[in-house]
């Protein structure tokens, strides 16, 4: 064999050796980019950003469609897409599902949007209340927190066991099922019951 056959097979060789070292190059970047990628939270088959708002999250979890139309039949898409810090407690469609026939049908009709607009802003508290933010005002509170909502009355939360249970105004309550969905402009926590004013 040519000195030349092995030089080339030699360059060969080694442009081999580097195209068949490339992927796990690529795999070592991709897993660096990981450790640095948001740490996101699964809700509705979907994962929910950090980086995004309420509204720009919500709309992609197929367990709140519901939700998301209400919220767009109330025309409070802007408002919850804002600045705010907010803390909303989240019905799944399979609690809105848990009203009485007709009540969803009802409520987003344009003559119910003053009610609505009522029902969801119930849902949503002043500020960013993670779980352990609920958890420390519960236990200050001696086993109950009262929290002060954007529709201007108040629900409470209590502990049961290791889950938060927020009860409305006519006593009927909610378990937040998945705490601490954090987002831009505040925090969702995931309850599998409609809260009523």
């Amino acid at each position: 064999m040519s000195r030349t056959a092995i030089r080339l097979g030699t360059a060969l060789l080694a442009t081999v050796s580097v195209i068949s070292l490339a992927p796990s190059a690529f795999s070592e970047a991709a897993k660096t980019t990981g450790k640095t990628a948001e740490k996101t939270v699964m809700v509705g088959g979907a994962p929910m950003y950090p980086s995004k708002t309420i509204i720009e999250n919500a709309v992609n979890s197929k367990d709140h469609t519901t939700l998301v139309a209400a919220v767009k039949a109330a025309g409070l898409v802007n408002t919850l897409s804002g600045r705010g810090p907010f803390t909303v407690f989240a019905p799944t469609n399979a609690a809105f599902a848990k009203l009485p026939p007709g009540t969803v049908d009802s409520l987003v009709r344009p003559e119910n949007k003053a009610t609505l607009t009522a029902v969801l802003t119930y849902h949503v508290v002043p500020g960013r209340l993670t779980a352990k933010d609920l958890a420390a005002a519960i236990d200050k509170g001696e086993g109950k927190a009262v929290l002060k909502t954007a529709q201007g009355e108040t629900l409470s939360a209590t502990m049961k066991d290791k889950w938060i249970v927020v009860t409305d105004a006519k006593g009927g309550t909610s378990t937040v099922a998945i705490a601490d969905v954090m987002q831009s402009n505040g925090v969702i926590h995931v309850v599998d019951r409609v809260l009523m004013p």
